[in-house]
């Protein structure tokens, strides 16, 4: 009878790290979702924001802000994070800028298109 006991307590801890692994498996056929999280961002978006936008204006292009810091009223961030399933995460920001309720500046993963690229569309 006691021996049993060693021998149960080891098949036991066998059997939990054989499960330790089962979460990042790939099981074939086996759907995974993708996650979106934050603030879609479109090229569009962008080329819309022009300086001396009020911050109504840019609610209405770019949607509420993800992040709206209480120490700087004047700094939104928008972010956009994608997962698709079982790939790669990805993440796009932008920083938008305002002194007074008029937008100064905005810098991230996008820039402005020029004129050329915006007559090719």
């Amino acid at each position: 009878m006691k021996s049993l006991k060693p021998l149960a307590a080891l098949s036991l801890m066998a059997t939990l790290a054989a499960c330790n692994n089962v979460g990042s498996m790939d099981f074939p056929g086996v759907y995974k979702i993708s996650i979106a999280q934050g603030n879609i961002i479109t090229q569009e978006m962008i080329d819309q924001l022009r300086p001396g936008m009020t911050k109504r204006q840019v609610i209405f292009v770019m949607g509420t802000p993800l992040v709206r810091d209480p120490y700087h009223q004047d700094r939104w961030d928008y972010v956009y994070n994608f997962q698709p399933g079982g790939g790669e995460r990805g993440q796009e920001r932008i920083s938008v800028l305002f002194e007074e309720d008029q937008l100064i500046s905005f810098s991230g993963d996008f820039e402005p298109s020029t004129e050329e690229e915006q007559a090719d569309i």
